[in-house]
């Protein structure tokens, strides 16, 4: 799965910040290849409204 962050972190809750650190996410446009497993669609789920996913 390719995600891209799309909006900023900033005044997002920290577990929000944390998870989008975890992805490897830190500026807006940075893009992270990720494996199509449940964990990952979780951490997503967590941050959907600040991200775009490409499967």
């Amino acid at each position: 799965m390719k995600i891209t962050l799309v909006k900023s972190l900033i005044g997002s809750k920290k577990n929000q910040i944390a998870t989008a650190h975890a992805l490897g996410l830190k500026k807006i446009g940075d893009c992270t290849e990720q494996p199509d497993n449940p964990a990952t669609k979780g951490k997503i789920a967590k941050i959907v409204h600040l991200v775009k996913v490409d499967a």
